[in-house]
């Protein structure tokens, strides 16, 4: 794709990089094929292509206004485009940097504002998340169904070894996840610990830094990112093996830190370190011996929820379910497999309509072969998908301990 962006403008590192990844579209149209959003709304303007366009044209200097705003509002940053595109487009990248640009150029609503202030505000600090989400159990039964459905239930922290093993390795808490489904790391640090494993866990570091990155908030998402690099940087000089994600969503982006930061003179070598020990729990477990837990699913019919910061954002699509097999799981078939589930962080938050239509498709298509159970990789799908499925939902990880059970 040609472009002619003004040179002043390409003196900004983040102009010059979208003007770059404008280049490699030749707008062949693949992307719309699997885009979630487009096969909802059938619009141009709704697909990556068409959101291509807008940012090519507000780069141009071309009007842009509240129209171009409301459509890459509509993105999920699902990546789904990114897995067709022939031509090896940077999607994610590109629909951050043009979201950061519209912000600056059209003011949005106060009311919009305010409520993307606030989540930013709470979301990424359990400090502060955890009593609105204390109200909410105590009112549980007093709220909106439409609210009541969204709200996590309640879960007690299970127990973690204190085995120590030769083999260490490091583990992001998160910010939601450590509220909302504790479970899910413990799980892991007892099958890792089966494994000779010891997962340690840095008690200063915080959010990953994505929800400030898509919300279009780049200088504190990489805030977030120092502050992270800094709680984990002793334990890279302790010699530990790998940093382990259990959130696949947390993952993709602290994969990304060393690109973050390429530009800071201070973090850039040690953001790299960083996302290259990065690695998804799925990566871990897929090159283990996995013996122990071989006969441990017992023909158990699962529906894999592949998310899509693990198949798109992480390239892992199939390493979950290729795990459940090897532990003796049964795998229903999926149609729509590559099909965002709607949860995609805030969005199921900011774009409720699309988010549940694309959350009713999902469920379909998981139920559609009747599972015990349904597994999925990530916190925010794991919740979204929980508020609407009749079949419990769980961290894929939860499963090589115990048999679920038959619903």
């Amino acid at each position: 794709m040609q472009t002619s962006i003004p040179p002043e403008l390409l003196q900004r590192t983040d102009i010059a990089e979208a003007n770059a990844i404008l280049r490699t579209c030749v707008h062949c149209g693949f992307c719309n094929a699997t885009c979630p959003t487009y096969q909802l709304l059938g619009s141009e303007l709704d697909g990556p292509r068409g959101r291509i366009y807008l940012i090519k044209e507000m780069l141009e200097g071309r009007q842009s206004g509240a129209k171009t705003r409301l459509h890459l509002d509509r993105c999920l940053t699902c990546r789904s485009c990114e897995t067709t595109c022939p031509s090896g487009v940077q999607y994610g990248r590109l629909i951050d940097i043009g979201r950061g640009l519209i912000e600056a150029r059209a003011a949005r609503p106060w009311w919009e504002s305010a409520v993307r202030h606030a989540l930013l505000a709470v979301l990424p600090y359990p400090g502060r998340l955890r009593l609105p989400l204390a109200l909410g159990q105590l009112l549980r039964p007093l709220l909106p169904p439409a609210l009541r459905r969204i709200l996590p239930r309640t879960r007690q922290a299970a127990a973690r070894p204190h085995s120590q093993h030769a083999r260490r390795m490091l583990v992001l808490e998160g910010c939601v996840q450590p509220l909302a489904t504790p479970s899910t790391n413990a799980a892991a640090a007892r099958v890792l610990d089966q494994l000779g494993i010891t997962l340690l866990n840095a008690p200063d570091a915080g959010c990953c830094g994505a929800m400030h990155q898509h919300l279009a908030e780049p200088e504190q998402a990489r805030d977030m990112m120092r502050s992270n690099i800094d709680a984990w940087w002793p334990f890279v000089g302790q010699g530990i093996e790998a940093i382990v994600m259990t959130a696949s969503g947390c993952g993709v982006m602290v994969k990304d830190y060393g690109h973050a930061l390429k530009n800071d003179a201070a973090y850039a070598a040690r953001a790299a370190r960083i996302s290259a020990l990065t690695r998804d729990l799925s990566e871990i477990l897929r090159d283990e011996n996995l013996d122990r837990f071989a006969n441990i699913g017992k023909g158990c019919r699962v529906a894999c929820q592949s998310s899509c910061t693990l198949q798109h954002g992480q390239k892992l699509g199939g390493v979950v379910e290729n795990i459940l097999q090897r532990c003796g799981y049964t795998l229903t078939a999926v149609a729509g497999g590559h099909l965002c589930c709607g949860a995609a962080g805030t969005y199921s938050l900011l774009q409720p309509a699309l988010s549940q239509q694309l959350l009713g498709n999902k469920i379909a298509a998981l139920q559609q072969g009747a599972p015990d159970v349904i597994a999925t990789a990530n916190i925010g799908c794991q919740l979204h998908l929980e508020s609407a499925s009749k079949i419990p939902v769980k961290h894929w990880i939860e499963l090589l301990e115990q048999t679920p059970p038959s619903t």
